[in-house]
């Protein structure tokens, strides 16, 4: 949960504007008090960047600077949209429009839709996947249901980065996006779902935020009685806005400063959604005067969690690794990191389900603890595994708390039980709170104790129990509450999405985990092609991927486990490898990366004016250090026993390219390379000629005819096996005698 819901639940509303500002550290305050003019916060994961947010749009209206209605907050989630008011509610800024940027936008639509066109707004569709599949039907184009999904997300990103349908294949091919069907077929699917819209007087989403666009640009009216009525804006998670989410800002704001942003470029996680950070990272140039201030003191993490989240980050490469904060813990110290290889995926949700288990035995709660995957299919294993072991779990990114049918029947019921009062023969001699709240949750079918095993009844009780532990901390914070006192708060928690805690641990994606935060974090799965995902091949996604892996680690406040399996069933072969982002993090993954087996000890002497000459150091395996004897053996650097760090995919790539180089040659496969030496670079993933040339097979001719097609293979890019140039079958023949197979 958040650190708002860790705090005390219904804290004193402070008394004056100063006493707004108790408790902000130095930089906190500066952000609080800096009222006027642009202010840009570079906010590290755990830094309060909503608290000094909230703070200063607190601060500005108790001090008479802001009135309440004047000021726009946006930010990416109703979640977070909810948190904030909650927030603004207890500091005494009631009344403060803290929105979704769509929400904003649909009610400025709403509004001036009919003095703008005339009539009532279009109707707003809320999925669009029906009639994108509508779409491709009539484009003669079959698409399967992942394809369909795919093919909605490719029109979304069109939209948000204002991209018509027929420069679509442009414009994805400089993204470097990598379309799920043929670019030119995605483009006539866009501009006939677009000509089904127009037909049916629909609109969507992204259609919202482009019709208040056209509205508020094309009349000048209606854009100053917008800038008339919000003169201060605040936007968090800045670095995922759109630059259709920036155009909205820029017309809003107009000409002037009153703009405060908060962002950091290390948790752009959403790229693929049109999310650029460019414009958190520009914002400095666009506003030369603007106050900025960086947040680096984490209030949620452990040393322990920081280094591991500054180490992941610390190989880091492009512009937003450039301006990536080094985060310093003000937390004591907490246990180290714990890492873990397994021998297949059910072991390791085995383990994992063991170890939450004895957490919650040791007094952790089970909503304190989370198990965070980079994919949703994979919490089905996890889901079985928590079932067997009798741990109460909750799956994030469902329907909110207070949409929940059980949660929506039990607060009709408290309403009538609070307008009822004294005549409801089910509260006689019932006085405290707390009971009068269990009584009507009891004719829900509520029971003190939960109901055996899990799924929708588990999930049903641990609802209501959480409304029953609501009440309870309720009556502690207001002795004299009523019932229907408590039913106004509901009401208003339910406006502002603040929900209860439900007791179960979470299981959700890095992607959902994003502006969470737990006690216990178990980060699951990251092997190569998990983390990163198999396609990420650009150096861009590959980075995004890397800050997916930092935002997972400081969700964690105190205690963080890390693992990954070696294959996905059990018995099945141990083909799989630990993520390369824990490369030199894990204990003992220095040692296993190739070339460093006795680096930096050969001895030897070097004379003035002589060739240094190395004594010749025995081979040794990189997995268990044991004397290698065997030529194949040698040529891997491990013994065949031994673990393998294969990547499969790269070795599949690899296989291929082979095969086709071979062809283009007229000579046997082996001739390229050899079984062994291509399983050796599978293994090693070489980044540069120097550590692939320190693989045994791999020659100077070699080196120099094929590394630049391996070192593009071992970085996920695309090779074209074109036939040699003439003399290239005379070539091989001269290679071959010389590099004989093993």
């Amino acid at each position: 949960m958040t650190a708002a819901t860790r705090s005390t639940l219904f804290p004193q509303v402070p008394d004056s504007a100063d006493a707004v500002l108790d408790g902000l550290d130095p930089e906190q305050r500066e952000v609080a008090t800096a009222l006027r003019g642009p202010v840009c916060v570079l906010a590290g994961a755990g830094t309060g960047k909503t608290r000094a947010i909230t703070h200063r749009i607190a601060y500005g209206v108790r001090s008479g600077e802001f009135q309440p209605a004047s000021v726009l907050a946006v930010t990416f989630t109703a979640r977070a949209a909810g948190e904030m008011r909650g927030r603004l509610r207890q500091l005494g800024a009631g009344g403060v429009q803290a929105r979704t940027f769509h929400s904003a936008a649909l009610r400025q639509l709403q509004y001036f839709w009919p003095k703008a066109v005339g009539g009532d707004v279009p109707r707003l569709i809320e999925r669009k996947v029906q009639l994108v599949a509508e779409a491709a039907a009539r484009c003669r184009v079959r698409l399967d249901r992942n394809e369909l999904r795919d093919v909605t997300g490719e029109i979304e990103w069109s939209k948000v980065t204002q991209t018509v349908p027929e420069d679509y294949p442009a414009a994805a091919a400089k993204a470097g996006r990598e379309a799920p069907r043929d670019p030119a077929e995605i483009s006539r699917i866009y501009a006939t779902y677009e000509q089904l819209k127009r037909d049916r007087g629909v609109i969507d989403f992204e259609d919202v935020l482009l019709l208040t666009v056209g509205v508020i640009q094309d009349r000048q009216d209606i854009a100053e009685t917008v800038r008339s009525q919000y003169k201060h804006f605040v936007v968090d998670e800045y670095q995922d806005v759109s630059p259709l989410q920036q155009r909205l800002l820029d017309l809003w704001v107009g000409d002037r400063g009153n703009l405060c942003v908060v962002g950091d470029a290390s948790q752009t996680i959403y790229s693929f959604t049109g999310a650029t950070p460019d414009h958190l990272l520009n914002f400095r140039h666009r506003h030369p005067n603007a106050t900025v201030v960086k947040l680096i003191r984490d209030y949620r993490s452990t040393p322990q969690v920081v280094n591991l989240a500054n180490g992941v980050l610390a190989h880091a490469r492009g512009r937003a690794a450039e301006h990536r904060l080094e985060l310093i813990s003000q937390r004591e110290s907490g246990p180290e990191p714990a890492y873990t290889e397994y021998a297949d995926e059910p072991a390791e949700a085995e383990g994992t389900a063991r170890r939450i288990r004895d957490l919650i035995a040791s007094g952790v709660p089970a909503s304190e603890i989370a198990i965070l995957y980079r994919a949703n299919s994979q919490s089905a294993v996890y889901e079985g595994a928590l079932a067997d072991a009798g741990v109460p779990f909750q799956l994030r990114g469902a329907e909110r708390f207070f949409e929940r049918t059980e949660v929506r029947e039990a607060v009709a019921a408290l309403r009538g039980a609070a307008r009822f009062g004294g005549n409801d023969a089910l509260l006689d001699d019932i006085v405290e709170l707390p009971s009068q709240v269990r009584a009507v949750l009891s004719t829900k079918n509520w029971t003190p104790e939960p109901p055996a095993g899990a799924g929708a009844a588990r999930d049903r009780w641990e609802s209501l129990s959480a409304l029953a532990r609501l009440a309870e901390d309720f009556v502690r914070a207001k002795a004299d509450a009523t019932l229907a006192d408590l039913v106004a708060e509901l009401d208003e928690r339910a406006n502002a999405q603040h929900a209860p805690t439900v007791e179960g641990v979470t299981l959700t994606s890095l992607h959902t985990a994003k502006g969470l935060e737990w006690d216990a974090v178990f980060l699951v799965g990251l092997t190569e092609g998990m983390m990163p995902i198999t396609y990420a091949k650009t150096d861009e996604q590959i980075e995004e991927e890397r800050r997916l892996l930092y935002v997972g680690v400081t969700r964690a406040r105190f205690h963080l486990a890390l693992s990954w399996s070696l294959s996905r069933t059990p018995g099945g072969r141990a083909t799989r490898r630990a993520s390369r982002f824990l490369n030199g993090l894990r204990p003992g993954s220095a040692a296993r990366r190739p070339g460093a087996a006795g680096a930096g000890g050969t001895g030897g002497v070097e004379r003035s004016g002589a060739p240094v000459r190395k004594r010749r150091v025995p081979a040794r395996c990189r997995v268990c250090g044991r004397t290698l004897t065997d030529a194949g053996e040698m040529k891997l650097m491990r013994c065949e026993d031994c673990p393998a760090d294969l990547d499969e995919a790269l070795y599949a790539r690899l296989h291929d390219w082979r095969a086709a180089r071979a062809k283009a040659l007229g000579q046997p496969a082996y001739c390229v390379f050899t079984d062994k030496t291509l399983l050796a670079i599978a293994e090693a993933a070489p980044e540069d000629e120097g550590r692939l040339a320190s693989i045994s097979g791999v020659g100077v001719r070699k080196l120099g005819r094929f590394g630049a097609d391996v070192l593009a293979l071992c970085a996920g890019e695309e090779v074209a096996c074109a036939d040699d140039a003439p003399g290239a079958a005379e070539a091989a023949s001269a290679e071959r005698a010389a590099d004989a197979p093993e």
